[in-house]
């Protein structure tokens, strides 16, 4: 069933941009475009709230405006601990009576509090998705796509990750011609897949590393030589099967999807930053070839390496 009505839910605290990404998707009225209008409006539990940017705002509507919008958004907050009861039961209420409730970056802790991401496939900004996981146990919370749509809870990543859905959304209610329209105007790719890689930056250790610090660390300077676990194994005086015990006790992951994924990382940034092709880059990073590269890139970041340099080059760089 096609979304009519959204209220946009406001909470002391509010990330100006988060509840800015919520509006720009279903508030702005585009029917000079041929774009159907969703009835929108932001609610909060008092009329005057504060933001994270230092400003407040005032809203005409109060949470009871949202007990029949189809669709009940909660951007993020410089609080994640703020969880008002009144607004955890309008969410709850809100699913009961089969509409939907959507998360803007790291707005999906309120949901999370309200019990609804419990046994649900959820998201969040990369950056608190450990602690999403933590505090709410029976959440599948996975920090590598951009939104996921799990029946009636929507929940997004990143900010930008926000508009993604929102433009998901759209496209579902009134198809890809209307949902092209919206991106024009957003100045924005007209579609990017919720399970796209959320951008992140791999860690250099997934756990501190005490014993194999010193062989990380030069590892991570030596990119573009084979390394094998028996040579790695000796430069540690042990035995390979030791060896690999220890490189997972101390990081979480085998030598191989470490190296991996540290190639990775290297070949991002030189993409970012230099003008190498693909297989000089691949080279220089380890992957010994363009197509192995392209291969292990795509598997991790999402997309392949071309387009990640036309979205991430660094501007000062190419001219």
């Amino acid at each position: 069933m096609p979304i009519r009505s959204v209220a946009i839910v406001a909470v002391p605290g509010v990330q100006p941009f988060e509840l800015g990404v919520a509006w720009e998707g279903f508030g702005i009225d585009r029917r000079d475009e041929g774009v159907p209008r969703y009835d929108c409006s932001v609610v909060s539990m008092t009329r005057t709230v504060p933001t994270a940017g230092g400003f407040s705002i005032t809203t005409p509507h109060r949470l009871e405006h949202a007990r029949k919008a189809d669709l009940v958004i909660v951007p993020a907050n410089v609080d994640r601990s703020v969880c008002p009861e009144p607004l955890l039961d309008l969410l709850r209420e809100t699913v009961e009576r089969g509409a939907k409730v959507m998360s803007v970056c790291s707005g999906a802790f309120v949901l999370g509090a309200a019990g609804l991401l419990d046994g649900r496939d959820c998201t969040t900004h990369w950056r608190y998705a450990c602690e999403l996981a933590d505090l709410y146990p029976a959440a599948r919370v996975n920090p590598d796509v951009l939104f996921v749509c799990d029946g009636q809870v929507l929940t997004s990543a990143g900010s930008a990750a926000g508009l993604d859905l929102c433009l998901h959304i759209i496209r579902a209610d009134h198809g890809e011609e209307i949902a092209r329209k919206v991106a024009r105007r957003m100045v924005m790719p007209p579609h990017r897949d919720g399970g796209q890689s959320q951008f992140v930056d791999a860690p250099i250790r997934v756990r501190p590393a005490d014993t194999l610090a010193p062989l990380l660390d030069e590892l991570a300077d030596d990119l573009g030589t084979e390394h094998t676990i028996e040579a790695l194994a000796a430069r540690c005086a042990m035995s390979p099967r030791t060896f690999a015990r220890r490189f997972r006790a101390e990081t979480g992951t085998t030598p191989h999807l470490w190296l991996t994924h540290q190639r990775v990382l290297l070949a991002r940034r030189m993409l970012e930053e230099g003008d190498d092709g693909v297989d000089a880059v691949a080279a220089r990073c380890g992957f010994g070839s363009g197509a192995m590269l392209r291969h292990h890139f795509a598997r991790i970041v999402g997309v392949s390496p071309a387009a990640y340099r036309r979205a991430f080059r660094n501007r000062e760089s190419a001219a």
